[in-house]
């Protein structure tokens, strides 16, 4: 009997409907598992059956809160079962021990891998059946997907690195975040804050970028700071504008970006090139062109929506995993990539045709795409375990799309419309620079104008638009409130468009105000998330983050944020994200390489470095053990007077110790979620 296991019971169904249907004889459904008509079976789990010991169970003693039980590191660790999924792994026992072959057919992820392998080890599965037990990598729930990945199965043996790095995650997170939260909690106690202080390795850091956000906003002091215009004008009336460009002379009335500080200055720059000849210096006139954006991961997409919707990380996480479930619309979600295989694209004429069906909005693109264009999205290379979240070759009525839920329609054709831009050409503009002198000063301009939307068309009436709102002084893009160049030359014999046919007509000064940073929101905090190496101080680290996942993963990054909030770490006000009073008492009162993101980073790539085979267990856990004591010596000598005066939530930090694994993973928004740090 060949035994497959799913990480949930809706995956399961869809490999049961995708057996029966290759059999083409019904199955019958059990307590717990499907039998097909061949007498193989489908189960599954329910998220995480197992989950870690809690400390008490390495020693009674551990059930009171002490500092001089920390750092407690276990030497033999331990899993138990989940008291509400304990009959579920029940099921699993009595038929693993039934099955002559095993199929894991978890999530396409870290985390899927590490769920069946560890209800595998667990159950204590012989060596022969672990070294046969074979992988089933589903990213799509409709039928011919799923057919797919049954005919292509691989051996479980290749995904043992995957596995290894998951174990290792989850036993670090446990370690760092239940170590750590009682140290504070009771330290905090000392100071006169009851309740629990969690800290984990990736919310702590996470917090510690909203408290820093905030503090520069309120200790931000306005400057002025000028800008000169120059505008040309030729003998038929032609005109444009130019920005100055200030020399190295006028460094030190600067800012470090660069800005003009002393307002004589620039007043006299508008005098000094009032009415005089402009000399054009440099022309580049170039037709470029701009190819589709990639489709999206999770996070890009949770990125978009929350500009576009104002939907939360979690909101757009909870929308796509209906869209995958329970529709069946998209294909797996929790994806940390932006690309496609390239045997995807012989799927692309049933996709658009199911768009076009589903999505009326949408119809008319779908009717000028081309599916035999191959984006640079389509690349092998580029794909892991999982590929980039796109439409499923599911069509439904105009009736069942319109009972799709608002949010569920908004983020299908954000989704829908992503993909449909593989299959359009590339855009195309005209970029032209100018660079001109007047009485000794450099100015410059630029411009974009279009010339073929390309992809841009899907973006409908905003296609001329897009992109305006982020344009610099100088630089204008083409289309809908930009500037239109007049023609230009630097022939001097050109009389009215050559280099010497130019006068600057006057010098406009623009006074302006630096302004502070904005408040985080939804969006910009989960761009923060995964553009981490920006906020790295290590140079090193910094550099190696650059094509790394940044803080946290595609799975996890919603949860932490709501685990913040339920915390009363992070409070919302509007569309803003701010720390709490709580919040930025705990971070003032931890130490620095607790509240930055290195050292999760340095965590991320070094996972990922298992994952690679480049890095193993040992290598992983052994430092991380040093570290630890160290930050645990550090807690029992500071007491953090930063949150004196501030009342908790009432908690009583002994009740907690039962629930002390949470403090670094984020609760399950479902049964079946995955752990979050």
């Amino acid at each position: 009997m060949k035994l497959y296991i799913a990480e949930k019971p809706s995956l399961g169904r869809a490999i049961a409907d995708g057996l029966t249907s290759l059999l083409n004889k019904p199955h019958r459904k059990q307590q717990g598992y499907i039998e097909l008509a061949n007498g193989d079976v489908v189960s599954w789990c329910i998220g995480h059956l197992l989950e870690q010991a809690e400390p008490d169970a390495y020693n009674e003693a551990y059930k009171s809160w002490k500092l001089e039980h920390l750092p407690i590191v276990p030497q033999e660790w331990q899993l138990k079962a989940k008291s509400q999924t304990r009959s579920q792994l029940t099921v699993l026992r009595k038929l693993v021990k039934q099955a002559d072959q095993i199929v894991h057919a978890g999530d396409p992820d870290r985390e899927g891998q590490l769920l069946v392998d560890e209800v595998l080890s667990h159950l204590k599965i012989s060596a022969h059946k672990r070294k046969n037990t074979q992988r089933c990598l589903i990213s799509d729930l409709n039928p011919p997907a799923v057919k797919r990945a049954l005919i292509n199965l691989r051996s479980n043996q290749e995904f043992v690195p995957l596995s290894v790095s998951a174990l290792s995650r989850s036993r670090a997170d446990w370690l760092y975040g239940m170590n750590m939260t009682r140290a504070y909690t009771l330290q905090g106690q000392k100071a006169g804050y009851q309740g629990v202080l969690s800290v984990g390795r990736v919310q702590t850091p996470l917090l510690g970028l909203v408290v820093k956000r905030d503090e520069e906003i309120a200790n931000f002091v306005s400057r002025d700071f000028y800008q000169v215009e120059a505008s040309l004008v030729n003998a038929n009336d032609e005109s444009f504008l130019l920005k100055w460009q200030p020399s190295e002379a006028c460094k030190p009335y600067q800012d470090e970006e660069g800005r003009v500080l002393h307002k004589p200055l620039a007043e006299n720059v508008c005098q000094r090139i009032h009415q005089q000849p402009a000399e054009i210096t440099k022309l580049e006139q170039k037709d470029k062109q701009q190819p589709p954006p990639l489709p999206f991961n999770l996070s890009t997409l949770q990125i978009e929506a929350a500009k576009a919707f104002a939907m939360s990380a979690q909101q757009v996480l909870d929308t796509c995993q209906s869209l995958y479930e329970r529709h069946q619309l998209i294909t797996y979600p929790r994806s940390d990539s932006r690309h496609l295989p390239v045997e995807q694209h012989s799927l692309a004429p049933n996709v658009i045709q199911a768009i076009g069906q589903n999505c009326q909005p949408l119809q008319h693109y779908c009717e000028l795409a081309q599916p035999s264009l191959k984006s640079k999205a389509f690349n092998d290379s580029k794909v892991e375990a999982h590929h980039a979240i796109v439409p499923s070759e599911k069509s439904i009525s105009s009736a069942q799309f319109e009972k799709l839920n608002q949010f569920e329609k908004k983020v299908y054709r954000h989704i829908a419309r992503q993909y449909l831009m593989q299959f359009f050409p590339a855009y195309q503009y005209a970029e032209t620079k100018v660079e001109a002198m007047i009485a000794g000063g450099l100015f410059k301009t630029q411009a974009k104008q279009p010339l073929k939307l390309g992809w841009k068309t899907l973006y409908g009436d905003k296609a001329n638009s897009n992109n305006t709102k982020n344009q610099q002084p100088g630089e204008q893009i083409g289309g809908k409130g930009s500037q239109d160049l007049p023609p230009i030359s630097l022939d001097p014999n050109d009389k009215q468009h050559g280099k010497h046919a130019w006068l600057c007509k006057n010098g406009n000064l623009i006074e302006k105000q630096t302004t502070p940073p904005e408040y985080f929101n939804d969006g910009t905090l989960l761009a923060a998330m995964t553009g981490i190496a920006r906020y790295v101080t290590n140079a090193d680290i910094r550099r190696t983050l650059k094509e790394t996942d940044g803080l946290g993963t595609e799975a996890t990054r919603a949860g932490i944020i709501e685990l913040l909030f339920k915390r009363n770490f992070l409070q919302r006000s509007g569309k803003q994200i701010r720390s709490t009073d709580v919040g930025r008492g705990l971070i003032k009162s931890l130490p620095e390489s607790a509240i930055t993101p290195d050292m999760t980073a340095l965590w991320e790539q070094q996972l990922n470095a298992i994952s690679q085979r480049e890095l193993n267990y040992q290598g992983f856990m052994g430092p991380l053990n040093q570290h630890l004591l160290g930050l645990i010596e550090q807690a029992k000598q500071h007491i953090p007077t930063a949150l004196q005066g501030l009342k908790g939530q009432g908690q009583s930090f002994k009740r907690k110790s039962s629930k002390a694994k949470s403090t670094s993973r984020k609760p399950a928004v479902k049964k079946y979620s995955k752990k979050q740090k």
